[in-house]
């Protein structure tokens, strides 16, 4: 019994593989968010609610 190859599948996994590389280097490429003023985002939200 000979074995086929499933090419098509193949080219699926390949490609699913390098855009979840891609992703990851994207991800870890992009610098963290710092200094972030929570008090100013709290009331923020405080005067949101207050104008409903």
């Amino acid at each position: 019994m000979a074995i086929t190859r499933l090419k098509r599948k193949d080219r699926r996994n390949a490609s699913n593989a390098k855009r979840r590389i891609a992703n990851i280097k994207l991800l870890t490429k992009l610098p963290p968010i710092k200094k972030v003023d929570i008090e100013a985002i709290k009331a923020s939200f405080a005067a949101k609610k207050a104008q409903q």
